[in-house]
């Protein structure tokens, strides 16, 4: 390569081969599993004016004060490149008059970028799931929404992940356990990191979330939620938790789980790895897979009216990590023209196969020899050789790459030949897993 080829920039990346098939995984199940809960695709702008962003998500945070990619247009106006979504949503909420629609179930991935130190799994530019459900007060929405990201996070395969759950309260309850923790934090600040005495004037929830040695034995010993819930409070988050039970979706009580925002109240969760398992193994038993809670107070800093929501994120990168490598889908047919004169038919032919729904890839690389080995390679069912004499009669050589049975078709023929092989492959696989699925079973049994 030479020392003149850009480079790609830090904290990018290029996808491909098994680390883009799991990546594909991760948006396709995504997207198959909003569609049972009848969640509406949106896409959204890649910029907004940048107030969105800082009225939204706080002047005082990170993201804003140390991680936004913003510029300014020609026209003097300050644009950021989105650092999350919800923002962007809650604005094409109030400005596109979606209130009509409320409650307003929705969801969308894409690129997000924030500029921080790229380290495993993160990137300056990265990858969302995000789903939203914008004008419903109710626990019940809160409760659907996590048991989507449950089955999504199942339906990839991943194991070793808990959801831990906290309550936040209501805006009194909120306020009330805020003000007993600046006294709690206050008493000790000379003794904190200097981050949390930082943050215990702006944002004292957040000193919950230090990993400090310093800051953790004080944590400890702070203030819990559940001394300042109101009776509503309390009623909402046992409505949560009993409609999870009610769900099969497992959780724990994680106290110290907060969100540093005012406008953020009741339900607040996490998917996190498990100590010890694989997922914590690839990530770390700290790292987040899944985030998100209730934000009743959002639509207000953006100057909209009192609206409730609650919603979640999930970074593609981290959930692809956590599938495993994920092989390309295997070719079915193989067009193998053997003479010039067949190449013009075998790409008639493989048009025909894939406007059938097969999928079909034309080799006409290399001797014979080869090509067959690179079609066996491939995982094709069939090959179709296309020669001189096949031209001249109109018909084709329709070999099963599997026995070795070779056959002269018309194409219609050979079509309906591939549809037959396609049933006994989809048939041996559903006996295979029905054979896994006993054998599952019968190791249950045995264990009681």
């Amino acid at each position: 390569m030479s020392k003149n080829t850009p480079q790609a920039i830090r904290g990018t990346q290029d996808i491909f081969g098994a680390d883009a098939e799991a990546f594909a995984f991760v948006v396709e199940t995504f997207e198959r599993v909003r569609k049972l809960y009848r969640f509406r695709r949106v896409e959204m702008p890649v910029f907004e004016k940048t107030e969105v962003f800082s009225r939204a998500i706080g002047e005082t945070t990170d993201v804003v004060s140390k991680e936004m990619y913003s510029f300014e247009d020609r026209g003097g106006e300050s644009l950021t490149l989105r650092p999350e979504f919800t923002a962007g949503i809650a604005r094409a909420y109030l400005t596109n008059g979606w209130q009509q629609h409320a409650p307003l179930k929705v969801a969308t991935h894409g690129s997000l970028f924030r500029y921080e130190r790229p380290q495993k799994g993160r990137y300056r530019q990265f990858h969302q799931i995000d789903a939203e459900i914008i004008g419903a007060a109710e626990p019940q929405a809160d409760v659907e929404l996590l048991a989507m990201a449950d089955q999504i996070i199942r339906e990839l395969g991943i194991t070793g992940v808990t959801l831990h759950l906290n309550t936040l309260g209501d805006a009194e309850s909120r306020e009330a356990w805020r003000a007993a923790l600046v006294e709690h934090f206050r008493a000790v600040k000379d003794e904190l990191s200097e981050e949390s005495q930082e943050r215990l004037e702006k944002n004292p929830l957040r000193i919950l979330d230090s990993k400090d040695p310093r800051d953790r034995k004080f944590v400890g010993t702070a203030p819990k939620i559940d001394a300042f819930l109101s009776d509503e409070a309390k009623s909402f988050f046992e409505t949560v938790t009993s409609g999870l039970d009610a769900a099969g979706v497992e959780w724990v009580r994680a106290e110290s789980l907060v969100r540093g925002l005012d406008y953020y109240r009741h339900t607040a969760f996490e998917f996190i790895p498990d100590e010890g398992s694989e997922a914590a193994g690839k990530l770390g038993s700290q790292s987040t897979i899944l985030g998100g809670g209730r934000y009743d107070g959002l639509m207000e800093s953006l100057g909209g009216a009192p609206t409730p929501a609650v919603g979640w994120a999930a970074g593609i990168e981290r959930l692809a990590m956590l599938v495993g490598d994920k092989a390309e889908e295997p070719v079915e047919i193989a067009v193998i023209p053997i003479s010039e004169v067949g190449n013009v038919r075998a790409i008639e032919v493989a048009q025909d196969l894939r406007n059938s729904r097969f999928s079909a890839e034309i080799f006409a690389r290399g001797n014979i020899k080869k090509r067959f080995a690179r079609a066996d390679q491939a995982g094709a069912m069939a090959a179709i050789i296309i020669g001189e004499d096949e031209i001249a009669s109109g018909q084709l050589q329709f070999k099963h790459l599997g026995t070795g049975e070779q056959s002269t078709l018309t194409l219609d023929e050979a079509r309906e030949r591939a549809w037959e092989l396609r049933c006994d492959r989809d048939v041996e696989k559903f006996d295979s897993y029905m054979t896994n699925l006993e054998d599952a079973v019968n190791s249950l049994g045995d264990e009681d």
